[in-house]
């Protein structure tokens, strides 16, 4: 498996496992106003939903010679991860807002990996 690939499957798992742990704690622990408790439950949700979408491009990309779309969507699924959800999870669960313009970045990220990811399927190779 190259590098990039055990990087991707690497960081979905503990990008999942992380998800959960976070959710725990905050279903557990916080006292959060209605509207952090949405945007943490939705970043939360984003993070999950890349992470199996992470996994996923690693299947295909097992499937055959990863093509240069496919690491670029997997490199944005990971920028994503960082730039919107964890920037919102560190905001709410422990005041960190010195990233916070960062957020849209994270959106944009997550879209364009999956318009790379999209360009990938199309142009791959009939076997």
């Amino acid at each position: 498996m190259i590098a990039a690939l055990r990087f991707f499957l690497v960081f979905a798992c503990v990008s999942a496992a992380l998800s959960i742990g976070v959710s725990a704690v905050a279903a557990h622990t916080l006292t959060l106003s209605v509207q952090d408790a949405q945007a943490l439950a939705w970043a939360l949700d984003l993070q999950r939903f890349h992470a199996l979408g992470l996994l996923v491009l690693v299947v295909l990309a097992r499937q055959g010679r990863p093509s240069a779309w496919t690491l670029a969507a997997g490199a944005l699924f990971v920028a994503g991860t960082l730039l919107f959800c964890l920037n919102i999870e560190l905001r709410l669960l422990h005041g960190i807002e010195v990233f916070r313009p960062l957020v849209p970045y994270g959106g944009m990220a997550f879209m364009a990996g999956w318009v790379a990811l999209a360009v990938g399927g199309w142009r791959m190779q009939d076997d």
